[in-house]
């Protein structure tokens, strides 16, 4: 049996009420907490802990500064910030959970719109007692370019392509074929910059993915165009796309993922012009939230009764 169940992370409480957690010893945690030792601290004595996607990172370093530790369960399918192998190494079983890919996709247009129309904008106008302090664009016969044509970017490509949209789309190994598979036409780097007048990004981060956008290929972007974001943040080079929103080279900017999550209240892009800034929202929808955590209990109560695990991320340690 589990003794003690963290679930980390829950922004706005919204965990209790998306499953049945009855007979489960579970404390939800609604704070941050980014040290550390601070949060060996808080795990003390839990032997099992739910993430909320990548929220906070669980690198083999804090795994080793807890010794009750007997399983992790991970919110979606995988988790690039948890260290499978020092779970591994320590003997405690990792699971994951199903979930919905349909939710960043709604994100990204619900940016790519706003910022199109100006949404936001003339909301904040019209409280401060303006009305219609400029147009927006259309997006029928715009061209949108997709950096990254993978399971979302191949959705985000044919919702372009409904709101009449020329849709271009560049990856270091995207082949013309699933590009045009996709709906879209494969264009070199330098090209998409060039020629889009909306990019959005899709790509995994990676090493080679990091700065993919930096101030070359912001420079490179038509006068007025508008970046889009709701994949990683160290896809962009922040520096340089601050730069290009105070120059006035670049039209908007709408993110959804930041380098350091929750936002700061001093981070400098809190000042940046012409922005929609999102606290990643992504996969954030009660649809989603209900599959990850039923997928959770589900774990909890399977590892608990020495049952197989649902979603296993590894081999299952005996329960005791």
């Amino acid at each position: 049996m589990l003794r003690r169940v963290a679930v980390l992370d829950d922004f706005g409480g919204a965990a209790a009420g998306a499953a049945d957690w009855s007979g489960l010893p579970v404390t939800f945690f609604t704070d941050h907490v980014a040290d550390e030792a601070g949060l060996a601290q808080r795990l003390a004595g839990f032997d099992a802990v739910v993430l909320i996607r990548e929220r906070t990172p669980f690198p083999a370093s804090l795994i080793a500064r807890l010794p009750d530790l007997r399983l992790v369960v991970t919110t979606g399918a995988k988790n690039r910030t948890l260290d499978l192998e020092a779970c591994a190494e320590r003997g405690i079983a990792a699971c994951g959970t199903h979930s919905l890919e349909t939710p960043t996709v709604e994100m990204t247009w619900a940016l790519i719109l706003s910022l199109a129309r100006r949404v936001p904008f003339e909301d904040a106008a019209l409280r401060a007692g303006a009305w219609q302090t400029g147009p927006g664009r259309s997006l029928h016969g715009a061209t949108l370019g997709v950096v990254g044509l993978g399971k979302l970017g191949r959705q985000v490509a044919a919702l372009g392509r409904a709101f009449g949209m020329e849709v271009i789309a560049w990856s270091a190994n995207l082949t013309e074929e699933a590009a045009a598979a996709a709906g879209a036409r494969l264009v070199g780097k330098d090209r998409l910059f060039r020629s889009a007048d909306i990019v959005t990004l899709h790509l995994v981060l990676s090493d080679r993915s990091r700065n993919t956008v930096g101030a070359g290929e912001l420079a490179a972007m038509k006068p007025g165009a508008l970046l889009v974001n709701t994949a990683r943040a160290g896809l962009v080079d922040q520096a340089a796309l601050i730069a290009a929103l105070e120059s006035g080279h670049l039209g908007g900017a709408a993110l959804d993922v930041h380098d350091t999550e929750p936002l700061p209240p001093a981070h400098p892009l809190l000042a940046a012009p012409r922005t929609i800034l999102t606290p990643h929202l992504g996969y954030v929808t009660a649809e989603n939230y209900r599959r990850y955590f039923e997928g959770a209990t589900a774990a909890l109560r399977a590892f608990s009764a020495g049952r197989p695990l649902p979603y296993p991320l590894l081999p299952q340690p005996q329960a005791a």
